[in-house]
C-alpha cells in the first residue's frame, strides 16, 4: 500500500534521530527544521531539555529575512556555529530530521562546519 508523503517523512524523521541518538549519547543535538518560507536550527542539549542556542532565517540580523534559499541557509548556519561556540559546544550531531541531505540542508551544515561546528 502506497504511503503518504507525510507518512514517508515522519518514518524517516523518527529513524534518523533514533540511529544518531544511539550512537551520539551525551552530545547536543543541531535539529534543523525547513518549511517552504523559512529555515531554522536549534541546539538542543537533551540531556537536560533545553535549547543551547537557535537562529532562524526569521531574524533581521541576518538578513536574510523569510527567505529560504541556499545562501539564507549557509548564514543561518555560520550563525548557530558562532552562538553554538559561545555556548561553550563545539561537538554535536547534526539531526535533519526526515530531509533529505542535499540544497538547503547541506548548505546549512557545511556551513556550520566552517564556522567550527565538529560533527
Amino acid at each position: 500500500m502506497a504511503n503518504s508523503k507525510r507518512e514517508l517523512f515522519l518514518k524517516r524523521r523518527l529513524r534518523v534521530r533514533n540511529k544518531q541518538r544511539k550512537v551520539n549519547a551525551g552530545r547536543a543535538r543541531l535539529s534543523v527544521h525547513r518549511s517552504n518560507k523559512n529555515i531554522s536550527v536549534q541546539l538542543i542539549d537533551d540531556v537536560n531539555g533545553v535549547t543551547l542556542a537557535s537562529a532562524s532565517s526569521l531574524e533581521k540580523d541576518l538578513g536574510v529575512t523569510g527567505k529560504n534559499n541556499v545562501e539564507a541557509a549557509g548564514k543561518v548556519g555560520a550563525a548557530i556555529a558562532e552562538r553554538a561556540i559561545k555556548a561553550g559546544v563545539e561537538e554535536c550531531y547534526f539531526d535533519r530530521g526526515g530531509f533529505l541531505f542535499h540544497g538547503k540542508v547541506k548548505a546549512l551544515a557545511e556551513a556550520a562546519r566552517e564556522g567550527g561546528l565538529k560533527f
